[in-house]
């Protein structure tokens, strides 16, 4: 089994409250829930899986914690890492950049050597653009707690069950 840390910025409590559900579905593998406020790189170094969660502010903007640490990712050698990606958007107030912040990130992950894995369909979500779909797939779990709640137990499932094999 291998090492997981689902790390995460939040700062209205909805990106936690994802992450902990997701910590929840994968108790079994007990994964480290680091809240990337910290600043700590060693959950980065130490897990051999990173679950990373991630909400855009505004318009294409990381979440203020993940911005002051973003710094630190753009240096790291994540050569090895497999990187699943989770985020956090309004689709309706902002259709254009819905999700960025999840693409950004896989952006950076992936030019640092990172394995990305766990797309999802864009079948179900209703948005005009985002950063995060790359290939017709977005590159992790979008999920818009503002309009959509209703559906983030059920996607947490889903896509949760889609992980566990790369976490063996």
């Amino acid at each position: 089994m291998k090492s997981i840390a689902i790390i995460y910025g939040s700062s209205t409590e909805n990106t936690k409250r994802a992450a902990e559900k997701i910590a929840e579905r994968l108790s079994e593998y007990s994964p480290a829930l680091v809240d990337i406020y910290d600043g700590d790189e060693g959950a980065f170094h130490a897990n051999e899986v990173l679950i990373l969660g991630v909400s855009t502010w505004g318009v294409k903007d990381l979440q203020d914690d993940w911005s002051d640490f973003y710094h630190k990712l753009e240096k790291m050698d994540l050569t090895g890492k497999t990187v699943a990606l989770f985020g956090l958007g309004d689709s309706f107030i902002y259709p254009d950049s819905f999700v960025d912040a999840m693409g950004i990130l896989y952006e950076t992950v992936s030019e640092r050597g990172a394995t990305v894995v766990g797309e999802v369909s864009p079948e179900g979500y209703q948005f005009d653009f985002s950063r995060a779909l790359k290939n017709g797939q977005f590159v992790g779990l979008p999920l818009d707690e503002d309009n959509d709640a209703d559906l983030t137990d059920e996607r947490i499932d889903k896509w949760v069950e889609s992980l566990k094999k790369y976490l063996d």
